[in-house]
This record gives structure tokens, sequence and C-alpha cells, in this order.
């Protein structure tokens, strides 16, 4: 029971208030002029008063709620370091017991952990303290209590934004003192044009002191390609490195410091910078023959593509064919066969032959250079050959048939046919994708192609990705040296252009096939992918073998695993493992000739460089929090000669529940806040001084007044 006393005026309260300061002055008029009976006449008026107040008895049944402490136990990236799972677990179980001890008292556990999106939001301890209050009332809140290393970065500035009035305490993992060195990234390019570099401005950040500090460090620095590259630096010092951006797509450069004694953690003495190389402009030489219905095609799809810098010619007038025309009237331009062929040929990225003829416009000398072009400088050619390629005017009969991977037969199938995907042509990215091409057992559902030149393929020449007639190879795709080449049998690609029996995926296959032949990394037949989603690591294989290796994967303390991949899709394969420590993950594998090795990186974990730009336990950042809330800080572990070496080895300060107390920590003690929150089950109202006793009184104070004034 809990008991009160209220107050209910029976008259509006301005006017009770009047009629107590005028009692007030009457009452002092009466001793100021010693008035015979001032005393009585003065408790008279107080009667009076108190009857018009009408005081009220609360008699209340209350039940006491439970106070509620909640409890953050940071699971954030740092945390993981440096045997702290095992100290935060050490922890948590003697606040259980601790906790568990107070009567009246019950606890909330929740974790903060550090995000999956790839934000760098860092440690997040009170927004998950907030999130905990979220059905929670503020007051039973008796008191929060974070398990960290002391390394959050959302610490509000005032304590009123916390919500409630209760001390805020941390029980610190790791030790103080600790030392360790990190790469900090200044500035870094997101892209950079091929072929060209860019700048990459880093320096060595040490947190902490260590005994051994080295003036000097080393930075072992690798490239795509090129040998490691090993810089002496100083702690502080701002280092500039080249990226280079050999290729499209996406190119990595990787910085290792080296490992110090004493140090927290090598985990965060590694960074990579992955920026995407961009062709300034693709530069297209197409060369047509006579004029057919196939030629728009080619122009409208190079020309649709932003990326491309199309260069056309179209041969109108064979040299053979002499009538009497003016030079002048001949063509608009002349063809620039030395210019293009001999000066400027490695100034192009494909150079494609559409139904082109060697008929003496182009000397035996440019072939060879465009032989050259292909095999030592990875240029790229495509021929999408006609009748033309069968016949004594073909282009196999010049200087460029070794790097062609097909020989003409010298006959031309004129039938018709449905392309159709070989079982290489199910693996390529340039091929497998392709809307509707049906399966194995089923034609595809494109239109029909009528001609195609009968062409030998060997078995180590090139791929065929497509068959067409007679199941004769339609498509083949080779590599010679750096360079690649595609051979197109047929000039009908047109007809699906045109919607012929509901066309067919033109613009899907020749875009792929133009971009394949220009090294796009997305289109590469031989690749390997690694990603991570948080923890998990995913590998990705494309491979035109039946089978392929297990991937080697280096973890980010320099252990090697193997990871064997299961086939997903033709030509893919896919693994995902769950890994333990956040870092960077190198896949390496071997590829079929002549791709040879291929690696790929991927970094585990948030990518939170906030999270892992200090690592080392501090009490600085929760300290003024906790002094503004009466809370305190207080470290588990020691960091004196004769701490011990067991993570699970803790120290944990006395915790009592206070009530009305301001100072809520002390040396080898935290304090609670007791709330005393209740729920009022029932209420008794019981009136003081009304009725007949207060009539009474009143009377008996009168008649004493009047006596007193008769003698």
């Amino acid at each position: 029971m809990n008991w009160s006393i209220d107050f209910a005026p029976l008259i509006p309260m301005p006017l009770f208030w009047g009629l107590i300061v005028l009692a007030a002055v009457l009452i002092g008029l009466l001793f100021l002029r010693r008035t015979r009976g001032a005393s009585l006449r003065s408790l008279a008026v107080i009667a009076m008063l108190l009857a018009l107040a009408n005081p009220i008895l609360r008699e209340e049944e209350r039940d006491y709620l439970a106070n509620i402490a909640i409890v953050v136990v940071d699971e954030s990236t740092s945390q993981a370091l440096a045997g702290r799972p095992e100290q935060t677990a050490a922890i948590r179980t003697a606040l259980e017991t601790r906790l568990g001890g107070i009567d009246n008292l019950d606890v909330k556990w929740v974790t903060a952990k550090s995000g999956t999106d790839g934000r760098a939001t860092g440690t997040e301890l009170f927004a998950a303290l907030n999130n905990a209050m979220a059905n929670t009332p503020p007051d039973r809140i008796a008191g929060a209590i974070m398990i960290t290393d002391g390394q959050a970065h959302d610490v509000p500035e005032k304590a009123a934004a916390l919500g409630f009035d209760a001390p805020v305490h941390a029980l610190l993992t790791g030790r103080p003192g600790e030392f360790d060195r990190r790469i900090e990234i200044m500035t870094a390019p997101r892209y950079g044009i091929v072929g060209q570099s860019r700048d990459i401005e880093l320096r060595v950040v040490e947190t902490g002191k260590t005994g051994t500090r080295s003036a000097a460090v080393r930075l072992k620095i690798r490239r795509e390609g090129q040998p490691d590259e090993t810089r002496v630096t100083t702690i502080g010092r701002k280092e500039i490195i080249e990226l280079p951006f050999p290729h499209a797509g996406t190119n990595i450069l990787e910085v290792e410091l080296e490992t110090a004694d004493g140090e927290l953690t090598p985990a965060n003495n590694r960074v990579v910078v992955a920026a995407e190389g961009v062709r300034e402009n693709l530069r297209v030489l197409l060369v047509s023959g006579e004029p057919h219905a196939g030629e728009r095609t080619w122009r409208n799809l190079l020309k649709s593509d932003a990326a491309v810098d199309l260069v056309h010619f179209t041969i109108l007038r064979p040299p053979e064919k002499q009538d009497g025309t003016p030079i002048n009237q001949l063509s608009l331009i002349a063809f620039p066969t030395r210019e293009l062929f001999s000066d400027k040929i490695n100034d192009f990225d494909l150079i494609i032959f559409d139904r082109y003829k060697h008929r003496g416009i182009l000397r035996l000398s440019y072939y060879d250079n465009i032989a050259r072009y292909v095999n030592e400088h990875g240029g790229a050619v495509l021929i999408a050959a006609g009748d033309d390629f069968a016949g004594r005017f073909s282009l196999y009969r010049t200087p460029l048939s070794p790097v062609i991977p097909g020989m003409p037969l010298g006959h031309v199938i004129e039938k018709p046919f449905k392309p159709k995907l070989s079982d290489d042509g199910a693996r390529h990215p340039v091929t497998r994708d392709l809307p509707g091409a049906g399966s194995k057992d089923s034609d595809p559902s494109w239109g029909r192609w009528f001609r195609q030149v009968d062409v030998n393929v060997r078995t180590d020449r090139g791929r065929i990705l497509m068959n067409g007639a007679d199941d004769k190879p339609l498509l083949v795709l080779d590599r010679r040296g750096d360079g690649r080449i595609a051979l197109l049998t047929s000039d009908h690609a047109w007809l699906w252009a045109r919607g012929f029996e509901g066309g067919g995926p033109h613009s899907d296959l020749l875009r792929k096939l133009s971009h394949w032949l220009m090294k796009e990394p997305d289109l590469e037949d031989e690749r390997l992918i690694a990603s991570a989603k948080g923890l998990d690591l995913t590998v990705e294989r494309h491979s035109m073998s039946q089978t392929i290796d297990p991937i080697t994967l280096l973890t980010p303390g320099g252990k090697k695993v193997q990871i064997e991949l299961q086939p997903s899709s033709p030509g893919i394969w896919r693994g995902t493992i769950k890994v333990d420590l956040p870092g960077l993950y190198k896949a390496e594998t071997d590829a079929l000739p002549p791709v040879g090795k291929l690696s790929a990186v991927a970094y585990a974990g948030t990518e939170d460089t906030l999270e892992m730009s200090e690592v080392t336990a501090t009490d600085k950042k929760l300290k003024s929090i906790a002094a503004a809330t009466g809370g305190g800080t207080a470290w588990t572990k020691s960091a004196g000669l004769l701490a011990s070496s067991d993570p699970a080895s803790v120290t944990m300060p006395r915790i009592s529940m206070l009530k009305n107390a301001r100072v809520l920590a002390g040396s080898g003690w935290l304090g609670l806040k007791d709330r005393q929150a209740y729920v009022t089950r029932g209420v008794k109202l019981t009136p003081m001084f009304t009725g007949f006793a207060a009539l009474a009184a009143l009377l008996g104070l009168m008649s004493l007044a009047w006596w007193r004034e008769g003698r």
C-alpha cells in the first residue's frame, strides 16, 4: 500500500487563492495589533480554509515492475581479432551470473554487427541500443552495459539523445596500449582509360605505441601481369603508386604492408584497389566487298553502339572493271589502303571483312600485316563469308590464311537450315544465352538461312560454336597469339534482321561476337570471378572444359585451401563457402591454353574502411557519454607483465543496484539505477476534513476565540 494526501478545493482555484491571501492579511493584522485571541482566530480561519481545500487521503495498491538492464554485445569486424571473441564470451558468462543475482532485474541482450551492404558505417552500438528500446519503457531502464573494444562510431554528443535517464557502462575487450599498423587509401580512381595509368595516394598509419618502432616499413605492390614491386616508406608519409589499366573491365592493384612485431592484427595490412578500365573508343574497320543485303545489317549494328568508332569502306568497283569512267567519278573517298593496313593498322580494335574478295585491291604484304596484327599485336579479325570465300579469290588464298581457323573446301551449300548451337556453343558466353536456341532434342525457334560455305576446321584450330546445313561449321572462334579471329561461314544473318520466319537474335549474336573479339571481360570463355557478401565467399568459374580443377584460395593469413565448385549451368561452375576471418581472399586456377593462369580477388566481411581504420581497444570514445550519464568504463584485461594470456580470463567489476544516486561507477564497481517503476492496481479515496468533523472543529475554534475575547 502507498498513502498520499490530495486536495480538491470546493470552490474555483482563483477564488480559493484569493481567500488564502485575504486570510494571511487578516492574520497578520491580528498579530500586528496584538488583538486578544489572535491565535484562536487564526486557527479558525485556517480551519475554514482547510475545509474549503477538501483534503483527501489517497490509498494506492501498487505492483512494482522489474528494472531492465540492456546489454549490447559488440560483434563487429574488429571484435573478431586477437582473442576478443573468447574474451567477449567470458565477459558475457560472468555478466549473466552477476546480473542474475540482482533481485527485480530483467536483462535484455542485443548484438551490434557490422553491416553487409558495403557502406562504411563502422560499429553502431547506440543504433543497436535504440532498437532494443523500441519496446522497452524508458522509465524502467536501469542502465545499459556495452561489451566492446571501445571502437564505436555513433556515440551521441549529449546524454539527452539517449532517451532514458540511466547510466551507460562499457566493459572493454582487448588490452590498454595495443599497437597496430594499417594502410590508409587517401585517393584512388574508380575508372581509367585502357592503356593509360592513374595515381593512387596512400600512407601507412600507426595506432598505439611499440617499443620496436621502425622508421622504415616495406610495402609490396602487386599489379596484374607484372612482377611484384617492393617499396620502402615511413609512417605517415604519402606514397603515390601508379595503377595501370591494361584491359577493359576490373583492373586490380594490391598493396601489402609487412607485419610488425607485436602488431594487433595483419587483417588491415592489405588493401585492394579495383577500378574499371574503360576503352576510350573501340575503333572498328569494316571492309565490305560488293554490295549485298547484309551490308546494312553490319553497319547499323556497329553505328548503334556509342562505344564504337566505325570506319566503313565498300568496294563498289573491282580493278578489272574498266569502262572509261573518269577517276574523279568512281567514288567519293579513295580507299586508303596503305594508311589503313600499314601505317595505322594497330590503331584498330577489330577489322571486319564482309563478303570481301581478294582481287588485287590489297597487296599481299598488307595481308601479312593483318596476320602480324593478330598474332603479335593482339588484334582481332572477323570474316563474314559468302560464296566469295569458296572461290579462287578467297581470303584463304592470301598470307592471311595462317590465322584463319577454317579452310574452304571449294563449294557452297545452298539449302534451307536453322543455325544450331554446338556443345561448345552451349558453353561459350557469346552464344549460350541466345534466346530461342532450343536444346539438343529440339530445334531453335528462329528463322532459316539458305547459304553456307563448306569449310574444314582442324581439331587444334578454333572452336565451333554454331553448326549449319548438314551440321557443317557455321561460326568458328579462335585465339592466335595475343589476338583473336572469328569466321562466320554464311552471309545470311541479315534474314534475322529482316524478321524472315520470325527472325532471330542477330543483334545479340553479332554484338557479342564483335565484343568478344575486342576482349570484353564479361564475354571471356575462360574466366574466374570471386565475390563476397558478408563472410559468404562465392567463386565462379567459366570454362569451355567438360571438367575443371579445384580452385586454390589464398586466405588473409596466407593459408591455401582447395575449393570444389559444382556445375551451375553449361560452362559455369560455382561454389560458396563461409569464411572465418574478414579480409582479402585470392582465388587462383589454371585455364586452358593460351589463357594460362587465372586469378580473382574479393574482400570478405563488410568492406568497411571505417570499421577497420582503428582496431586497437580504447576507452576514449565512450568515456564522455558514460560520464554524462553517471556511468563508467572498465578494462577486463590488464596490460601488465603478469597479465594472463588466456583470452577467457577476465576481471569483472562488482555490479550493484542503487537508489537516488548520481554517481553510478567507481574503482572496481558499476551501478545500476533502481527506477522503482510500478503499475497502480487500485485507488481508495477518503475525505479528511469534511462534514460534521470540519463543522465541529470550525465552531469549536470560533467559540474559543469569543470566549478568549470575553475575558
